[in-house]
């Protein structure tokens, strides 16, 4: 199976002054990992695009639910860069083996070479291990759930190794932003074209056109979409 949660390129560290631009609405108010508002979401875009409305209805379980750690869902992230979700589940698996549990501070005291052992390339191994000294100095002690989402993509994209890609999973599957359309992800943009033009490509404007009716909660539509192509839901 081709990959799903992947980038369209490789992420480059970039400044903060220099983000690319993304769409984005009007701020929603949000507690982290709370999806109160998912109910809600599905009468929205259930009632506005009548090809997701049949979508939620194959597929009503489980609902997204953010868990609040950004750092693993960076690591998780860096590892599932443009390969497969089986592949990036093998190499989380023999991270686990080699460190028992995949924190920071474990991979913060794991050698490069250990890391490279367990599937990595010798980029996003030294990805991670500067996520994790970013951690370790408390670089990363920061009250994510007061942040807009701009706050945060600032904070972020600097990061070696993180790009547009890499931040949206963490406004998804971290901090629970419910209008995230993340249009670096192949999965995301395959499920949109098999599902709206007959697997004919689109360009990125046609997918924020189709994209625009689920406003303000294009993260639900993604949740669901990305269902139609894995039928186990992925989660960083």
């Amino acid at each position: 199976m081709p990959p799903h949660h992947t980038l369209l390129s490789v992420p480059r560290p970039c400044l903060a002054g220099n983000i690319p631009h993304i769409e984005t609405s009007p701020p929603i108010p949000r507690v982290m990992g709370n999806t109160d508002y998912w109910n809600d979401a599905i009468g929205h875009i259930s009632t506005r695009d009548p090809i997701l409305s049949r979508i939620v209805e194959a597929y009503p379980e489980p609902k997204l639910s953010p868990h609040g750690d950004v750092v693993r869902t960076l690591i998780k992230s860096v590892v599932g860069q443009q390969i497969s979700v089986q592949a990036a589940d093998a190499t989380w698996e023999r991270m686990v083996a080699l460190m028992g549990r995949v924190d920071p501070g474990r991979i913060y005291e794991t050698d490069i070479m250990s890391l490279r052992g367990c599937g990595l390339s010798m980029r996003k191994a030294e990805y991670i291990s500067g996520i994790a000294e970013m951690w370790e100095r408390g670089a990363l002690n920061v009250n994510w759930d007061e942040l807009e989402e701009s706050e945060v993509r600032e904070r972020l994209l600097p990061i070696r190794g993180v790009g547009p890609w890499t931040v949206d999973m963490v406004l998804i599957f971290s901090l629970g932003f419910q209008d995230v359309l993340p249009l670096g992800d192949v999965g995301l943009l395959r499920a949109v074209e098999n599902n709206y033009s007959g697997g004919k490509k689109l360009t990125l404007e046609e997918v924020r056109g189709i994209a625009d009716p689920w406003r303000p909660y294009r993260t639900v539509a993604t949740w669901y979409l990305w269902r139609t192509i894995d039928a186990e839901p992925v989660n960083y």
